[in-house]
C-alpha cells in the first residue's frame, strides 16, 4: 500500500528526532490529536517497513550504524580521563558514554529478572559495600 503525501512526510519527520507526536504535528497532523495519531501511525506495517527503509538508507548514505556509534562510545570509554585543564577527555563525558552503553545494553532497566538480581546480591563487592554500609568502614 503507498503511503500519503502527509505520512510520507510523517515518515521523514519521524527520523528527525524519532519522537512520533513531534513528527506527527511537523507532518501537519492536528496538534490536539498528534498523541494519538503519531504512536498509531508507527504501528502501522506500511508506515514502519518505510521507517526501516529510511533508516536503512541513512546508514548507507552516512557510513553510522548502530555499531559504527558503540564502537566510537566504547573507544570513549576506554580512554584515559581527567578533569585537569589540558584533558583531552573529561570525566562527565567518559560516564556519559558508559551511560549511553548501558541504555544500549539494557544495564538500567527497571525489570531485572529475579535471577540477575540474585547474581548482583551474590556478588563480591556488592556483599562488601552493604557489610560497610551497615557496620562501618572496617579498620
Amino acid at each position: 500500500m503507498a503511503l500519503t503525501p502527509k505520512q510520507e512526510r510523517f515518515v521523514q519527520e519521524y527520523l528527525v528526532d524519532l519522537n512520533a507526536t513531534q513528527a506527527a504535528i511537523r507532518a501537519g497532523y492536528s496538534a490536539k490529536t498528534a498523541s494519538r495519531i503519531g504512536p498509531e501511525l508507527l504501528v502501522k506495517t506500511c508506515i514502519s517497513e518505510a521507517i526501516q527503509k529510511a533508516i536503512k538508507k541513512r546508514e548507507k548514505r552516512t557510513e553510522v550504524t548502530q555499531d559504527y556509534v558503540i564502537a566510537k562510545l566504547r573507544e570513549i570509554v576506554e580512554k584515559e580521563a581527567s578533569d585537569g585543564p589540558d584533558s583531552e577527555l573529561k570525566y562527565a563525558n567518559k560516564i556519559r558514554a558508559l551511560e549511553l552503553l548501558g541504555k544500549h545494553t539494557g544495564a538500567f532497566d527497571a525489570r531485572v529478572s529475579a535471577a540477575a538480581q540474585d547474581v548482583v546480591e551474590d556478588d563480591p563487592i556488592t556483599k562488601s559495600l552493604k557489610e560497610e554500609a551497615q557496620n562501618g568502614p572496617k579498620l
